[in-house]
């Protein structure tokens, strides 16, 4: 298999991977514990809106519903999950994913809370890091604990590929 043939199907099985692992999470969190997470629908209904030129909404919540809102969140929350996977790749290369190391994986999945924070969460009506939410402080540390999980999704799916991936 050619380099570039590894690093795609690497990409996407640690994105994927490790996006399964957050939603396990959340749904450990939401079961039992009662703790929500992210509606994906509205993630979908957020970007349904692009074509008509809205990416800012008061309240997303109440934003017009858009066909198959559900599809497309879900499918988004999958690709978002994949390009970060290809961004650990691209910083830290094919000889990382060859040999992993947790640090790497850990500060992506760190970094990446940069995009609820500051384009998601303001852009549905949240503010900047959920600062208009209800509890900021408890949404800012379930999405930093979430992209840690993800961080560490991203590491072990890694390490689980170097037992598919042999030289």
């Amino acid at each position: 298999m050619s380099e570039g043939w590894e690093i795609l199907l690497r990409t996407v099985l640690m994105g994927v991977g490790a996006t399964v692992g957050l939603d396990l999470w959340n749904e450990s969190l939401r079961r039992f514990y009662g703790i929500p997470s992210l509606n994906v629908g509205l993630l979908g209904r957020w970007i349904g809106h692009f074509p008509q030129g809205r990416f800012v909404h008061a309240n997303m919540a109440q934003a017009t519903p858009v066909r198959g809102e559900r599809i497309i969140g879900w499918s988004a929350h999958y690709l978002i999950g994949i390009t970060f996977a290809a961004l650990l790749l691209g910083m830290a290369g094919l000889d990382w994913a060859r040999h992993p190391t947790p640090l790497p994986a850990l500060v992506v999945g760190l970094v990446t809370v940069a995009a609820p924070f500051f384009i998601m969460q303001p852009s549905m009506g949240l503010g900047i890091a959920a600062s208009k939410t209800a509890k900021p402080n408890v949404a800012r540390l379930k999405s930093l604990a979430s992209h840690t999980i993800y961080g560490i999704g991203l590491y072990g799916m890694a390490l689980l590929l170097t037992l598919i991936f042999r030289p």
